[in-house]
């Protein structure tokens, strides 16, 4: 009976995943096909029945991009970089779908030696900085093992100076993964979705005009309430009804 049980779960599971992949050929024929509204609804259902997906995210950006609808697509391009940093084409996406908005936010530039760390950071996911962790950290062991229990001088210093190294690039690795993971799941940035929109000084839309945004600009969000987000742009603040952002 557990045989029986088994090779069910196994035909179910590969069904799914046949199903799966056959919808993603069909949203990648769709979008080759300059069918983009069609690649958009599909890629859109894949998200929805199977989860997260950096390529997913990417592709939807694209068919956004390609249907001329750059809020959408900046959202897309920025959510497949929170999962999959590295993503050049995703960020080069990007930065194209930008010039097509109307506000430019002029960010502050960071000191370059943020930037470097964040280029090495941004080098591997959450997860393969995990795993070069867990790695780095077997090979520590190794090292003390090496230095503990040989009585050869050379072998004892090369694993000294090596478990050293690797215990170093074991924290950073940590870091690093706990730094991408808390960005991942934060929820703290969200893209306008309303062509224009007036922004609040308090969470009412009796409150007193402080600016004006427009489709496509990325905001800080700094809380909620009561239906309405407090927001931050370009060192400005002000409150914004929920329904016309998305949060990345």
């Amino acid at each position: 009976m557990k045989k029986i049980y088994s090779t069910i779960i196994t035909i179910i599971c590969f069904t799914g995943t046949l199903f799966a992949q056959n919808k993603i050929a069909e949203a990648n024929a769709a979008y080759s096909n300059n069918e983009y509204s069609k690649a958009i609804e599909l890629y859109e259902s894949i998200l929805k029945e199977d989860g997260k997906s950096a390529t997913i995210y990417y592709n939807l950006g694209n068919a956004y991009y390609k249907n001329k609808q750059y809020a959408p697509a900046i959202l897309n391009y920025e959510r497949a970089l929170l999962i999959l940093p590295n993503n050049e084409d995703a960020r080069y996406n990007l930065e194209m779908a930008r010039t097509h908005i109307i506000d430019k936010v002029n960010a502050v530039k960071p000191f370059f030696l943020t930037t470097w760390i964040n280029n090495i950071r941004n080098g591997l996911s959450s997860n393969g900085w995990a795993y070069l962790g867990v790695g780095c950290f077997i090979g520590f062991i190794v090292c003390l093992f090496l230095y503990f229990f040989t009585r050869v001088v050379w072998i004892k210093k090369v694993g000294f100076f090596c478990g050293l190294s690797l215990i170093c690039i074991c924290i950073i690795s940590n870091i690093f993964s706990s730094d991408l993971k808390e960005k991942l799941l934060a929820h703290n940035e969200a893209i306008i979705f309303a062509p224009t929109i007036t922004i609040k000084s308090t969470p009412s839309a009796e409150g007193t005009d402080v600016f004006v945004l427009h489709e496509g600009t990325k905001v800080s969000v700094i809380s909620t309430l009561s239906g309405w987000g407090e927001i931050e742009v370009d060192g400005n603040r002000g409150w914004i009804p929920l329904d016309k952002m998305e949060i990345i």
